[in-house]
């Protein structure tokens, strides 16, 4: 029997380990945090609820101290651990070993209560293998309290930050909103690159390409000179006005068309073709260093276009462990790290796999790296392959398809990475002809590699900014020869707006200005995106207009929270607690409270809330009427165009997938026009004989024409659902008239005599009598369905109709860490996974058809612990004493 309980963070881990111990271990998961500040005054003691501070869960006047509570999706969990702790004489903390696994360790401890003739142990291992574990159960630690208190000043800065300023968004934009430290600052970044887009204007710009050749050997040389002066690039450009910029007025030569193409005719039929001057510089390429958390994400997204999140949830299940023939191996060490150092062990292993596949590219020394990022955590290792000999072909039938592309780029950069720099040859030609009165310079460019080293294997992902031309190598030239012209052509130019942010670029920049840490940079991503903040558009960070109204709010209204270099300098505090070198309450206390006569977030929110008036964005001014065009937020949170005062009431829809760039001020006026249009009608109602006008409002509907009194006196219109994905214009009159008698009474139910109806919603034909529904394959079916039939299909299973059509996406079976058969299914709002007790909407970012076992497990898990979904209840209304109104 186990005298000794393992409590490790994933059910995933928890697998793995228990291979790699003897019976006289026990192995359990806590599946993440198992607790957490409570969600609202609600839940605390009744005699906390009327302080203060009751829905902040910290108790602010004993110097901040958290109140924790047993989430209610967790207490099962708990209940099993404390089980699992009878009888043992041992515990063993062996969660992540970054702050946020040493918080759960604490919390484990807090929690579980061991008796104190229970020997509690914490070990910490950056790999799980053999090895690893057992020599981390050979040398255990005390936990490091430090660390503790950074994690749990960063999670009550966090709700301090959150539960003050989330309510102002509730009470001038919408209720699902949310400010966060980290969060809102990365939005401003998104926000603040789609403005500089909004205001772009593109500059035209012409030069002249040269196909030329040397010992038969053709290249390409680019027009950089016409007698001296230097011809305009795109960099010359202001990106405001489109024209170039005051300073290389007269220092540079704009050419246009007309006068590109005269001067590529002079230039075809003029000789010769001299080579001028040839510079040719050897130079080095270094090795990137070994992947940490952020470089791995950045890279990801690159070149496999991965979000931030979904590497992370890879990498995660290639450091648990993979089963391989019978044997579960964690292939890479901790992926949420912030170090680029290796281990001696490691370092030796790598370089005996060098010698053995690339001799020839094996330095005398192993390289070593340093990492940028402040307060970096070197004693820890950057992700690495926890054994180098395993190469991913080795690997290819045991692992997915997404799992073999993060663990071929981990493996290719730590090799690389210890490998010898590459050396090239950079070539740069100038080359001159006369083209009658003017002299023309052109210029080559050329890269030879002489010796190929860590190119070998790896090259770094370039964001799409940043692309350079690619390599070519140039025929041998030199000064003073002449060269054959194949043909001189003008190319024409536009500036481009600034990229928008990709994950890789929106990561580089935070971790750049130093806001967040490198394991916090996946989840701000998933939050901005799943909050309506952001869309994504292929690679690209597109800032919705709710992100836009909210900046409007936070940026006007609180400024000095939203600066870069605030938030940064919040992260720095938190890193001084982590190192002892500052308590937390103190910090705590000027940030929330104030000091000094400075006021604290508390004081400043207060004091300005009541005079922040509803956020609206200018646009631009209307050409006919000179008033405004604003951009305001609807009741649910969709933007809508409003000119001048809201009395006139001219309005118009944004639509949803409109970029804020490319919301013109001719769109708006576009936009505003089609409102004012009559809607398009498309036949007739058959009982009235009036129009049935086309509308569309998240899909389209008809409705009856309305009389213009009937509009006056507000009279409801009749609306006409649509089946979805039908075009209303290929309908016919029958169909018309058919939809247009729904929903119609098939019969009375046999059984009940509930009447049976045919109808059609929002997700299509259904049949409905009394409280049961089923789907409709065929909504124009409806017709000739008999009383029987509809109800032989009210009596299948509510499962049945659908799954009829639908068969699941993917079906794992009975999985260990499940409550029975986990399976992929296509649902109404996406597709999601279930183990039949449980059910979890996939991420946009994951192909339902690429979702891994552990992926299933892993989404499952987070759902439990996130709990049942909140249903909306409707409150009965009780007269109460007049009061001031609350915020």
């Amino acid at each position: 029997m186990a005298t000794k309980l393992v409590i490790v963070e994933s059910p995933a881990k928890a697998k793995t380990i228990r291979g790699y111990l003897g019976s006289d271990y026990e192995v359990e998961a806590s599946i993440g945090h198992i607790r957490d500040l409570h969600p609202n005054a609600k839940s605390l003691p009744e005699e906390l609820r009327k302080k203060w501070w009751a829905d902040y869960s910290v108790d602010i006047d004993q110097d901040f101290e958290p109140i924790y509570t047993v989430s209610p999706e967790k207490a099962d969990q708990v209940k099993k651990l404390r089980a699992a702790m009878k009888g043992k004489d041992t515990l063993v903390l062996a969660t992540d070993e970054d702050r946020e696994g040493e918080s759960i360790s604490w919390h484990l401890l807090q929690v579980l209560k061991p008796a104190k003739n229970v020997q509690v142990k914490r070990i910490a291992f950056h790999e799980i293998t053999k090895d690893a574990i057992l020599k981390a159960i050979q040398n255990p630690r005390e936990i490091d309290r430090g660390l503790v208190e950074a994690q749990e000043a960063r999670r009550i800065l966090d709700r301090l930050y959150g539960y003050t300023l989330s309510p102002v968004l509730w009470s001038r934009l919408a209720k699902n909103l949310s400010a966060g430290r980290v969060q809102s600052p990365a939005v401003k970044l998104i926000v603040d690159r789609e403005e500089l887009r909004r205001k772009f204007r593109a500059g035209a710009y012409w030069d002249l390409r040269a196909s030329l050749e040397a010992d038969q050997k053709g290249f390409t040389a680019d027009l950089k000179q016409i007698d001296g002066v230097r011809v305009a690039t795109g960099n010359d450009f202001d990106d405001a006005t489109g024209g170039l910029r005051s300073e290389r007025e007269g220092k540079v030569l704009l050419l246009d068309r007309a006068t590109a193409t005269a001067l590529a005719e002079k230039a075809r039929t003029a000789r010769p073709w001299t080579v001028a001057d040839v510079e040719a510089k050897e130079a080095t390429e270094k090795p990137a260093p070994p992947f940490m958390t952020t470089t791995l994400q950045q890279d990801a997204n690159r070149k496999f276009g991965f979000s931030a999140d979904r590497t992370m949830r890879i990498a995660q299940t290639l450091y648990e462990g993979v089963d391989m023939g019978g044997d579960r191996v964690g292939l890479i060490t901790y992926m949420r790290t912030d170090s680029l150092s290796l281990s001696g062990e490691a370092l030796h292993g790598l370089r005996s796999m060098i010698q053995a596949d690339y001799a020839d590219c094996l330095p005398d020394k192993p390289n070593h790296y340093a990492s940028r990022v402040r307060n970096a955590q070197e004693a820890h290792e950057a992700i690495r392959p926890t054994d180098a000999f395993r190469k991913p072909s080795d690997l290819a039938t045991y692992l997915n398809a997404d799992q073999l592309k993060i663990y071929d780029l981990i493996w290719k950069r730590t090799v690389a990475s210890q490998m010898l720099p590459a050396r090239v040859l950079k070539t740069v030609v100038q080359i001159d002809v006369q083209a009658e009165s003017q002299k023309l310079r052109f210029e080559a460019t050329g890269k030879q590699i002489l010796f190929d080293g860590f190119r070998r294997i790896y090259l770094e992902g370039r964001d799409e900014e940043d692309e350079q031309p690619g390599e070519r190598q140039l025929p041998k030239m030199l000064t003073g020869r002449e060269l054959e012209v194949q043909g001189v052509d003008p190319l024409g130019h536009e500036t481009k707006p600034p990229a928008r942010y990709t994950d890789a670029t929106l990561i580089r920049e935070l971790e750049k200005q130093g806001i967040g840490r490198p394991s916090t940079y996946a989840s701000i991503l998933s939050v901005i995106v799943d909050r309506g903040y952001v869309r994504k558009g292929g690679k690209q960070l597109i800032p919705t207009f709710k992100a836009y109204l909210t900046m409007e709010v936070l940026e006007k209204n609180f400024a000095e929270f939203m600066e870069l270099d605030f938030t940064a300098r919040m992260d720095d505090a938190l890193d001084q607690i982590a190192g002892g070198e500052r308590a937390s309450s103190q910090y705590l206390r000027e940030f929330f409270v104030g000091a000094d006569e400075r006021p604290g977030l508390k004081g400043i929110v207060d004091a300005r809330k009541p005079d922040i008036p509803y956020p609206a964005f200018q646009l631009g001014t209307h050409p006919e009427s000179s008033e405004p065009i604003l951009i305001r937020a609807g009741k649910e949170g969709g933007a809508f165009l409003q000119v001048g005062d809201a009395s006139k009431k001219q309005f118009a829809n944004v639509p949803e997938d409109l970029a804020p760039a490319d919301l013109t001020l001719e769109k708006a006026l576009e936009l505003l026009q089609k409102k004012d249009q009559p809607a398009e009608s498309i036949g007739e109602h058959p009982a009235t004989g009036r129009k049935l006008l086309l509308k569309n409002r998240q899909g389209y509907y008809l409705e009856v024409e309305r009389t213009s009194e009937e509009i006056e006196a507000k009279v409801k219109p009749t609306w006409i659902s649509l089946p979805p994905n039908v075009d209303p214009r290929t309908l016919s009159e029958e169909d018309l008239a058919y939809l247009c008698s729904l929903p119609h009474e098939i019969g009375k139910h046999p059984e009940s005599g509930t009447p049976i109806w045919f109808k059609i919603g929002k997700f299509g034909a259904y049949l409905e009598c009394g409280t049961e529904r089923r789907t409709a394959e065929d909504w124009r079916g409806g017709a000739r369905l008999t009383t029987e039939e509809a109800a032989h299909l009210l009596s299948q299973p509510k499962t049945g109709a659908r799954s009829a059509s639908s068969q699941p996406i993917q079906s794992f079976g009975v999985l260990e860490e499940g409550r029975g058969e986990v399976r992929v299914l296509a649902g109404r709002y996406g597709p999601y996974v279930t183990d039949g007790e449980t059910n979890a909407t996939l991420p946009k970012t994951v192909a339902p058809e690429a979702l891994t076992a552990e992926e299933a497990i892993e989404l499952l898990q987070k759902k439990r612990e996130a709990g049942p979904s909140k249903k909306f209840t409707r409150r009965k209304k009780t007269k109460a004493p007049s009061r001031k109104k609350s915020a």
